[in-house]
C-alpha cells in the first residue's frame, strides 16, 4: 500500500525524521486497514498510499519534532477520527499513553481493531468532549490534549483544554490562515496561555502547531454544553 521503504525513508528524511523498517511495516498495515475499512465507514478522502504517507502519517508524526514530549506522557486525541495524530505518534514514540475520543462509534470500532492489528495499547472513548471532560476521571488528567481539526482555536480550546492538567499543553495542529489572536480570550478563560507557535512547510503546504500551555485550572462552568458552544464562542 505505501510506497517502497527507500522512498518512504526519503520522504521522512526530507522533513528531518527517521523511519525504521519496523515503523514502516506497521504504518503499511495501518494504511492497508484504513483503505479497506474506508469502503464501509467514511474515515478519509485520502486513499492513495503516497498521500496517506505524507498527509496523514508524516503530518501526525512531525508533531514530535516541534513539541517536547517527555517519556511516558499521556495524550488524549479529541475528535481523533481515523487516529490522527495520536496513533502514528504512538508508533513513533512507543512510551506515550494515548486515549482516543470520537463521537462516532463506527470510528471508535475501527480504532479498536486498528490498535489490535498494530499491537499497541490505547484507551477508547465513544462520546463528546464536552461531556467527558466534566468527569473526574478525565478532567485535567492528561499531559497533552491534541486536535488536528479545521475548527478555530476558540472552539477547539473549549473542547480540549479542560482535559489537560496544569503544567500540560493543548496542541492544536492548524493551517496558516487563522488569526490566533481571536482565540486568546477563550484560551485565557479556560486556564491557558498561547506558548510557542511552530510554522513550517510540509510538502509544499504551510502548517502551524500551536502549543497552548495550561497555567491554571479550568473554571468548573467550562466546557459549556454543545448548544451553548455552537451558539456563542468564547
Amino acid at each position: 500500500m505505501l510506497p517502497e521503504f527507500d522512498l518512504c525513508c526519503s520522504e521522512f528524511q526530507s522533513v528531518g525524521l527517521e523511519l525504521s523498517q519496523e515503523l514502516y511495516e506497521r504504518l503499511d498495515i495501518y494504511a492497508d486497514f484504513l483503505v479497506e475499512y474506508n469502503e464501509k465507514v467514511n474515515l478519509t478522502a485520502i486513499i492513495d498510499g503516497s498521500e496517506i504517507l505524507k498527509k496523514h502519517f508524516i503530518d501526525s508524526i512531525i508533531l514530535s519534532k516541534y513539541v517536547e514530549i517527555p517519556e511516558n506522557s499521556t495524550f488524549i486525541d479529541v475528535g481523533t477520527g481515523a487516529g490522527f495524530p495520536s496513533v502514528p505518534l504512538k508508533l513513533f514514540c512507543p512510551d506515550i499513553k494515548i486515549t482516543l475520543l470520537d463521537s462516532l462509534n463506527k470510528r471508535v470500532e475501527f480504532l479498536r481493531q486498528l490498535c489490535d492489528r498494530l499491537g499497541i495499547e490505547a484507551d477508547f472513548i465513544h462520546g463528546r468532549a464536552e461531556d467527558f471532560s466534566k468527569l473526574p476521571e478525565y478532567r485535567e488528567q492528561f499531559d497533552f490534549s491534541c486536535a488536528r481539526a479545521v475548527a478555530n482555536l476558540s472552539l477547539l480550546s473549549e473542547f480540549c483544554i479542560p482535559f489537560v492538567k496544569v503544567g500540560g499543553s493543548f496542541i492544536s495542529m492548524k493551517g496558516p490562515s487563522e488569526d490566533l489572536s481571536e482565540g486568546e480570550n477563550a484560551v485565557k478563560l479556560l486556564g491557558g496561555k498561547i506558548g510557542s507557535i511552530a510554522e513550517y512547510e510540509l510538502f509544499g503546504e504551510q502548517r502551524r502547531i500551536v502549543d497552548v500551555k495550561k497555567i491554571s485550572q479550568t473554571p468548573p462552568k467550562y466546557p459549556r454544553n454543545s448548544g451553548q458552544i455552537k451558539k456563542k464562542q468564547l
